[in-house]
């Protein structure tokens, strides 16, 4: 099985540019407080560590 991680929408996409708020919706997150489990890919990585104010990877599994 693919590794996974967990990341948590802490930061509201209000009064961010539309980039940041198209991130998020790539991710799966649109409320504050969701959480998606996504699978660990250099792209994925790349898309949190583009908004790492709004985000935060909770757990990485195996």
């Amino acid at each position: 099985m693919a590794k996974t991680i967990v990341v948590k929408q802490i930061g509201s996409p209000i009064r961010r540019s539309d980039v940041q708020r198209r991130t998020l919706i790539g991710l799966g997150l649109n409320k504050m407080h969701k959480t998606r489990e996504l699978e660990d890919t250099p792209s994925v990585r790349g898309m949190v560590n583009s908004v790492p104010h709004l985000v935060h990877i909770i757990e990485e599994r195996e």
